[in-house]
């Protein structure tokens, strides 16, 4: 690991996950001096992590833009999305429609790590640290239970949905196709199949979304009940299914701090600049799977901000920091609304709101132009040319 020695700093960076390694590679690129803060170590990523997140076209091209794109085994393009609901409501996304590459890809966690680590590890104006250091510009990157959030006195507003993920992998029986499929249940679930492996592939990652009072039960459960329960739910769309990963789980939440930059005096007298990226800023349901390509998002136009400054301004002016808050927030305002709105319509169980939902669903799957711009919108496209 790189010693900081007595070397000064543009940028201190708290967290070394993926939000904040990308956001230390595209500073570095705008050449400035980065540290970041990495406290626990060097450490590989675990073989036993099951997370994979659906990665839109934005997230892809900046990423190749730092050199830290996973191979194509472990970036599975998907070329169909499948939604369902519990009532025979269905919509179906198609990347041809969109004369696109791709709807998204699923990136398999530890690959894009292993990428990320060795790009900063190979970039000199990166240095790895293992606690903060002065800077003029400080960013938090700690995900959802950052420190230094509250450590500036952050509030951090959180709207619990009473709701638990539990993520797995599963071998199928049939192969996945390069289809994303979700179910929406009527006990209130959501069940997404994400393919992985490659066009090729027969395994999926899994997020299912359940009641707290679920949770724990299907947890604990065997294999054999576990992995019965998901293929009733998934409709034994591939087949017969075999668990290939342990079980991961976390609550669900929709949440926001109310500042997303500031500045506060410092034990020696001087102001401490700060910014909050990531899930440190905003977390949203996973249903769409826009989490991290949000956060992507977040340091991508940090770094833009910061690298048009003008010459004179430092990387910690409030004008500049202000800026970015505004920008981000005004770009989440309505993709976290819809992911709050969709998810408290699917939690209901009432009938006529079953029967509505299903109706809409099946509505918006004939809505034409606007289901297209909603579909380029997840996927990070610009709207296509008019002819």
């Amino acid at each position: 690991m790189a010693q900081s020695f007595e070397r000064s700093f543009d940028v201190c960076i708290r967290g070394a996950g993926i939000v904040g390694r990308t956001l230390a590679l595209l500073l570095a690129r705008e050449r400035l001096s980065v540290a970041l803060v990495d406290t626990a170590g060097s450490r590989a990523p675990s073989h036993s992590d099951v997370r994979a997140y659906a990665m839109n076209t934005a997230s892809r091209t900046l990423l190749e833009s730092v050199r830290s794109w996973p191979d194509p085994e472990h970036a599975t393009a998907v070329l169909q999305m499948q939604v369902h609901g519990d009532q025979g409501g269905a919509v179906t996304f198609d990347a041809g429609r969109q004369h696109a590459e791709a709807m998204a890809w699923i990136v398999d966690v530890p690959a894009l790590e292993r990428r990320l680590a060795d790009a900063t590890r190979f970039q000199p104006l990166v240095d790895v640290v293992k606690e903060p250091v002065a800077a003029p510009l400080t960013v938090v990157c700690e995900g959802r239970a950052s420190s230094s959030r509250a450590e500036f006195g952050v509030e951090f507003d959180v709207t619990p949905y009473g709701q638990t993920a539990i993520a797995t992998r599963l071998r199928c029986e049939r192969p996945h196709s390069q289809i994303a499929r979700q179910w929406f249940t009527a006990d209130g679930s959501i069940l997404a199949f994400l393919p992985l492996e490659g066009d090729q592939g027969n395994s999926v990652a899994v997020v299912w979304s359940i009641p707290h009072d679920q949770a724990q039960h299907w947890l604990q459960s065997d294999d054999a009940p576990f992995v019965q329960k998901l293929q009733e739910l998934s409709e034994y769309s591939l087949g017969t299914l075999e668990s290939i990963a342990p079980r991961a789980s976390w609550p669900l939440q929709q949440a926001q701090a109310r500042r997303w930059c500031g500045d506060m005096a410092t034990a020696d007298g001087h102001r401490q600049h700060w910014a909050l990226a990531g899930d440190a800023a905003h977390t949203v349901h996973p249903l769409a799977g826009q989490g991290l390509n949000i956060g992507l998002g977040d340091v991508a136009a940090l770094a833009r901000i910061l690298g048009e400054r003008q010459g004179w301004r430092s990387v910690g002016d409030m004008r500049l920091l202000r800026q970015y808050e505004r920008e981000r927030k005004s770009a989440l305002l309505p993709l976290g609304a819809t992911m709050d709105a969709l998810q408290q319509l699917f939690a209901r169980r009432e009938s006529p709101l079953q029967t509505l939902r299903n109706w809409g669903m099946r509505g918006f799957e004939m809505s034409g132009p606007f289901k297209e711009w909603v579909a380029r919108q997840a996927m990070g496209l610009q709207p296509p040319p008019r002819p």
